[in-house]
């Protein structure tokens, strides 16, 4: 491949990312919503969130049961600690990104 081929790639791969976040904004910036489906659009961040940490603390082994990951669970009590009282992003990711380096440095 030719640079001009790399640089045309990673500009598209940027407009395939950008689009999907930065165009629903734009076009429902202008729309009114009902008070109830503006009520049900507040709690869609909190159960991606709930999701995605679901996702991240269980696996599957040959198609059973969902199984727990020990290390992420552990990291995410001091985690859960620190987003509970202090509310600050920053605060969170550092201390879920020590706790689980300290937790895999010890196992």
């Amino acid at each position: 491949m030719s640079d001009k081929s790399y640089l045309l790639l990673i500009v598209a791969s940027g407009l395939v990312t950008w689009f999907p976040r930065i165009l629903p904004f734009a076009f429902l910036r202008k729309v009114n919503f009902s008070p109830k489906f503006r009520q049900f659009l507040d709690y869609l961040p909190l159960c991606i969130l709930a999701a995605l940490l679901m996702q991240s603390l269980l696996y599957t082994e040959n198609q059973a049961l969902p199984k727990l990951k020990i290390q992420e669970t552990l990291a995410c009590v001091p985690t859960a600690f620190v987003g509970y009282y202090t509310k600050d992003l920053m605060k969170i990711v550092t201390t879920g990104i020590i706790a689980i380096a300290i937790i895999r440095l010890i196992w």
